[in-house]
């Protein structure tokens, strides 16, 4: 989607003057300036020289001095073009053209046309607020951008830098993959898609991965991240045999099913890894374990700060940490449990036939 959002804004804006900037006062998606008329002030009047994108960010470099600006989209925001349709990776019910200005318009830049006399409209919105706006004076080199991880369309690493910055994690792969300082764009539903295309378990530990598994992310990490971009982040466009075509239908009573390369089919599950809500087919990605396994919550992470993408993401739910139980243990647990079980019972019926607890009567001890 920023992608995209970059190209359509390179298109319109490219060698052309910002002749005027609507601003919405927010105080949360614009960050680090004095006011949001600064924003407007800063860049009225300047050409535009580019655009560029890295990870989830992208920024408008402009002739002249002064400082340009950086954007982030958060979970919501998105560019509308006034007479233009929004276009949006999943299909939904969308506002029509002709209502102007969008809702939840956070800025307008009104740009000169290609055609002498004539203007573009463009506004960046935002409904949830999670978005931000920033303006620096070398985007690309400074904070946030410059804490970012490798970027798949980028600059992706060979297969031994690669497998490096994995195998050197204890975290969950699918933890590792939203890690921001760790691979910057890639979302939560392209995550899912890269552990599926590469027959991934989303809660296996990075340590964990065999030779085959990393050669099998670093594969898909690239290919499926160059296939969204491809399609625009149209999912009309994308491949009919991925998981993103199934994986909407959790909460519905009717669950998704899709079929397996055998031609057997698979239902599609979901678990939460790292805060988010993961898709996977446990028919295709196995989680290899030994014993019984019981969830408890901890509060344990290994990730950086970005890790949670914490610009735009809410609270992220606590971690959850696999403990391994013998089967000796579980099975004095499961007998602890039965007889708490049965003395609650005997407790129950003692009440309802007496009205006192049931109590069990000890031998008395005879002195000799």
């Amino acid at each position: 989607e920023v992608e995209r959002a970059t190209t359509l804004l390179r298109s319109i804006a490219k060698g052309n003057r910002i002749i005027w900037v609507e601003t919405s006062e927010d105080n949360l998606v614009f960050q680090g300036l004095l006011s949001h008329e600064d924003f407007g002030r800063e860049i009225t009047g300047r050409v535009v020289k580019d655009t560029f994108r890295y990870g989830k960010y992208f920024y408008i470099e402009l002739e002249g001095a002064g400082k340009m600006p950086l954007l982030h989209f958060g979970m919501t925001g998105m560019l509308h073009v006034r007479g233009q349709p929004t276009l949006q990776y999943r299909t939904k019910i969308r506002e029509s053209p002709d209502i102007w200005p969008p809702k939840f318009m956070k800025f307008i830049l009104h740009i000169e046309g290609k055609t002498p006399g004539t203007v573009t409209e463009l506004a960046f919105s935002d409904a949830r607020r999670l978005g931000r706006v920033r303006l620096a004076m070398n985007p690309g080199q400074e904070p946030p951008i410059s804490e970012l991880g490798f970027d798949p369309i980028v600059s992706m690493p060979p297969l031994w830098e690669f497998q490096t910055l994995v195998l050197k994690r204890s975290c969950p792969i699918k933890a590792l993959l939203l890690d921001q300082s760790f691979s910057a764009g890639v979302g939560n539903y392209l995550a899912d898609e890269i552990l599926y295309q590469a027959k991934v378990h989303p809660e296996q530990r990075c340590n964990t991965l065999q030779q085959t598994q990393v050669e099998a992310l670093h594969r898909e990490v690239a290919d499926v991240c160059r296939i969204a971009v491809e399609a625009n982040a149209d999912d009309d466009k994308y491949p009919s045999h991925w998981i993103f075509k199934h994986r909407w239908g959790k909460g519905k009573k009717v669950k998704q099913s899709m079929m397996l390369p055998s031609g057997e089919p698979a239902t599609v599950k979901w678990i939460t890894v790292g805060g988010r809500t993961s898709a996977f087919v446990a028919e295709v990605q196995c989680l290899p374990h030994k014993g019984k396994i019981e969830t408890i919550t901890e509060d344990e992470s290994d990730l950086t700060p970005l890790s949670s993408d914490h610009d735009n993401n809410p609270a992220a739910s606590p971690r959850k940490r696999k403990v391994r139980i013998s089967t000796l243990q579980f099975s004095a647990l499961n007998c602890i449990l039965q007889v708490k079980s049965e003395n609650t019972r005997r407790k129950s019926i003692a009440i309802a036939h007496t009205g006192e607890p049931h109590r069990e009567k000890r031998p008395r001890l005879k002195r000799h």
